[in-house]
């Protein structure tokens, strides 16, 4: 067994699973409540083709995902704000073609590209010093506009026709929303990778949303689940030498459904007095 203290790297693991925490309680939960997973998780998807971009044109790797997945966040938010439940059709073809051209790019670029999977599946004892910053400052942007406009946040939410009424620009907070997926889908992409972040970001944001009754709790017991699962599976795939990422999401995964058989319990006891 190893003793993951004794790794000096640890310390940045650690601050990287709390701070990615922030960004995942306000972010997961936001997507959850206006019903926006099945969005997210298309941009996550194509978000592939900026690391082939990346690849094929030897540029560096963040901004290029970053900039790929923004594109692909708008054209969604532009084309289905309007109609958000017949929004299928056009998420599949972002999808699919965000991770063809990633395929196909990385496929022809010359050499063996090794790291390509630690893109798709990530690993948080990846996580550097610069990871550490850039994932702060984007938790500093979400807190401040969570703050700054929680009330609007809260009305595009739970009411968009009442906020559209109201004057709030329901349609530019739903492309917001949609940005800020985007961007916090790249940043933990060094977490859980590409294929999986979309899990972290949503599994945690529907427990909260069943054991809590408002927005704000809901953005802290997401962040505090969040993290749990973060380190718990670290733990665990240190302790059995597994990847980390997929043990991360099992974890969660396993937690939520511990918590719809607990809430099925208690409904049905309920229901017998």
């Amino acid at each position: 067994m190893l003793d993951i203290s004794t790794f000096d790297f640890m310390k940045y693991v650690l601050l990287g699973a709390l701070l990615a925490s922030v960004a995942c309680g306000i972010v997961g939960t936001l997507i959850v409540v206006n019903r926006l997973v099945f969005l997210a998780g298309g941009i996550a998807h194509a978000a592939y083709g900026g690391v082939g971009i990346s690849i094929y044109f030897n540029l560096p790797l963040l901004p290029s995902v970053l900039v790929f997945s923004i594109i692909c966040s708008q054209i969604l938010g532009h084309t289905t704000s309007r109609s958000r439940y017949k929004s299928d059709a056009m998420v599949g073809i972002i999808w699919a073609v965000g991770m063809s051209i990633g395929a196909l790019l990385v496929n022809l670029s010359p050499g063996y590209h090794a790291d390509v999977m630690g893109y798709l599946f990530g690993s948080i004892l990846t996580i550097v010093p610069k990871d550490i910053i850039v994932i702060g400052l984007l938790d500093l942007l979400l807190l401040w506009w969570t703050i700054l406009f929680y009330g609007e946040i809260l009305a595009v939410s739970y009411d968009p026709e009442f906020a559209i009424v109201s004057g709030i620009k329901a349609r530019l907070f739903y492309q917001l929303i949609l940005l800020f997926s985007a961007i916090t889908v790249v940043v933990l992409m060094r977490f859980v990778g590409l294929i999986l972040v979309i899990a972290l970001l949503s599994i945690p944001s529907y427990i909260a949303e069943d054991i809590t009754a408002s927005l704000k709790k809901m953005f802290a017991v997401c962040a505090l689940l969040t993290l749990t699962f973060l380190i718990a599976g670290l733990a665990i795939s240190v302790y059995l030498d597994l990847q980390p990422g997929p043990t991360i999401i099992i974890s969660a995964t396993v937690m939520f459904i511990l918590v719809k058989i607990a809430n099925r319990i208690v409904a049905k006891n309920k229901s017998n007095f």
